[in-house]
């Protein structure tokens, strides 16, 4: 596993709703997302980023992992966000419509010329038609450890809308684009994190598309309100029978006996070498987000 920081939930949060920002402290989330772009009015913009770079400055925030959304470098924000992120520090800083990769090439450009510290990761939003045609090379801008890029952020409702993609519950039109995006970011070693489900009075709809992005490999999801953190941390965790089992897998394949075995059974069903490597990402997986619940809880 090439990452084992939780970001199973990750909260957008408005950048211009002080409040938010502060009852974020509080809330179970793995990540939060403060955002300086589609969540907050042009009129708000400045306050906003300058309410969510003091928040990040004056911390508080736990074990949350701190991502500043900026807006894009050629609105009339994008230039003094991107520095006054920079100068905040957070975890991450996340690039919206970044459609190619001159995008994060022009994004290590700013980084270097505003001496941004090496601990900044770069996030990007793949949410234009365009992104889903380059993503493959897009992703390999990792490979250029200026780009500092370690994270997709799938935009779903931007892609329905430049696509007439109905979204629709199980989400069939998009499901080549998320796979696309996934195998891309798997290739070169990224986190990938699904997009957000809209309706907020439907938690049990969000659990559902949380297990179904969870099912097919992603590391989380982005979600617009608190109620959406529990399904999104009981979807992307290990089940207690799925941990049980990958223990067994384990076990088995450590016996002397099963040494120099390509494959063997466990409870009736085969498992061959590779699923050695599976059963320990869950039991990893397990005990991380164990540990977590037991410093929160101190």
């Amino acid at each position: 596993m090439s990452d084992l920081r939780l970001r199973r939930s990750v909260l957008y949060m408005p950048g211009s709703n002080q409040r938010a920002l502060e009852k974020a402290k509080t809330l179970p989330a793995d990540a939060l997302i403060l955002d300086l772009e589609d969540a907050v009015a042009n009129e708000a913009k400045d306050l906003a980023r300058e309410q969510v770079c003091n928040a990040v400055k004056g911390g508080g925030y736990g074990h949350r992992e701190l991502i500043i959304r900026v807006n894009a470098p050629q609105t009339p924000w994008g230039e003094a966000d991107l520095r006054a992120a920079i100068q905040a520090k957070p975890d991450a800083i996340l690039m919206p419509k970044v459609s190619s990769p001159a995008v994060l090439e022009s994004i290590a450009d700013h980084l270097e010329a505003l001496d941004a510290p090496e601990s900044i990761a770069i996030w990007a939003m793949i949410e234009t038609p365009a992104a889903i045609l380059n993503i493959a090379e897009i992703a390999k801008a990792r490979r250029d450890r200026r780009t500092r890029l370690t994270c997709f952020v799938l935009g779903t409702n931007d892609l329905a809308k430049d696509t007439w993609a109905q979204l629709v519950r199980g989400r069939v039109p998009m499901l080549p684009w998320m796979m696309f995006a996934l195998a891309a970011a798997r290739a070169e070693g990224l986190t990938i994190l699904d997009g957000v489900w809209n309706d907020i009075a439907d938690p049990e709809g969000c659990r559902e598309e949380c297990r179904q992005a969870r099912d097919l490999g992603f590391d989380g999801k982005t979600l617009i309100h608190p109620n959406q953190i529990e399904p999104a941390n009981t979807s992307f965790a290990p089940t207690e029978e799925e941990v049980r089992r990958a223990r067994l897998v384990i076990e088995a394949f450590d016996l002397p006996e099963n040494e120099k075995r390509a494959a063997i059974k466990v409870e009736g069903r085969m498992y061959e070498r590779q699923h050695i490597g599976m059963a320990a990402r869950a039991v990893i997986w397990s005990e991380t987000i164990a540990a977590r619940d037991a410093a929160s809880l101190g």
